[in-house]
């Protein structure tokens, strides 16, 4: 039951605001629209909580000192919105229509009519998609260093990647691990020069070239890794305490193609710092804007940042 009175709209008309996406930035957000008496539908998808939901120990969001576990985090902020009054669909979003003055969000055959739309539907990770590293997420693996980095103390780790991410996990990793071995399929890699020498000339890490993670080994966590340089064609097993993918992410944002500007990598374009789109009345959040931070106190801060102006907008554009 909520402790905020937001009226749910008749059936045939508007939502206040849909919030599309179901991590820190959209719970911050739709906690933030309900106590501003919007009536608030948060689309969360069939699996929601975003990518927090493959993490274990949160030791770097505010207010636990103890830390908290990834989904526990998750599910106290679902909770939090829906005391307020925010109402959560386990659904998908299939498709968008931001060309009439009161938006339309479908979800298969159901269509959803608001006045605003915050969009949080974060970035996907790519994964190296080889053996035994989907079922050791979290145990061992993972893709976020300042995240996990101080676990891997004393221990010997990889990163895979040949980018400026690959190289930042790398450095940070140096800061706590033994040992850190780079691992790029290339013989070059495609980060700046600045990151290049910088990782180059630490003493701690190991790069191996031409070299591709072809398994992940482990029973209850992460105990090695099978490699295979492409070269030779060699297959050797490296011994790991820690495994870190930083070949990427993918803003997830395909079903806002041809609605919304982007860049190149499909990130959607804030037209100020205030997280408006190119499309007034539709605001962005969270890591499917943010390039270069993904953490969630970030993406929650960017998620009050964009309720805050749909508030203001709503209020501004009140027929």
């Amino acid at each position: 039951m909520s402790e905020f009175f937001t009226n749910k709209p008749k059936e045939g008309e508007s939502w206040d605001i849909v919030i599309i996406g179901s991590g820190p930035s959209a719970f911050t957000a739709a906690i933030y629209t309900t106590r501003g008496a919007l009536s608030t539908l948060v689309i969360a998808g069939e699996k929601w909580g975003g990518q927090l939901m493959n993490t274990s120990i949160v030791d770097n969001f505010p207010g636990f000192p103890e830390g908290i576990l990834g989904p526990d985090l998750m599910i106290n902020m679902k909770k939090q919105a829906e005391r307020f009054g925010a109402e959560v669909l386990t659904k998908y979003v299939t498709k968008v229509d931001f060309s009439k003055k009161v938006f339309e969000i479908f979800s298969g055959n159901d269509k959803y009519l608001t006045k605003s739309v915050i969009i949080a539907t974060g970035a996907l990770i790519k994964w190296l998609g080889v053996k035994g590293e989907k079922e050791l997420i979290g145990k061992g693996v993972s893709t976020c260093a300042p995240c996990d980095a101080p676990f891997f103390k004393n221990k010997k780790v990889a990163v895979v990647g040949g980018g400026d991410s690959a190289m930042e996990e790398a450095h940070i990793l140096t800061k706590y691990a033994s040992e850190v071995i780079l691992i790029h399929r290339k013989d070059l890699f495609r980060a700046t020069e600045a990151m290049q020498e910088r990782i180059k000339n630490n003493p701690k890490i190991k790069i191996f070239w031409n070299t591709e993670v072809t398994e992940v080994l482990g029973d209850k966590r992460l105990e090695a890794v099978k490699i295979l340089n492409n070269k030779d064609n060699k297959s050797s097993e490296l011994k790991l305490d820690g495994l870190f993918v930083a070949i990427g992410h993918k803003p997830d944002s395909d079903i806002f193609k041809g609605q919304l500007e982007m860049d190149d990598k499909g990130f959607i374009l804030a037209k100020d710092f205030h997280c408006g789109t190119s499309t007034r009345g539709v605001f962005v959040a969270g890591d499917v804007l943010d390039k270069d931070y993904k953490q969630a106190i970030v993406a929650a801060g960017s998620g009050c940042i964009a309720a805050m102006e749909a508030i203001k907008f709503l209020d501004q554009n009140q027929s």
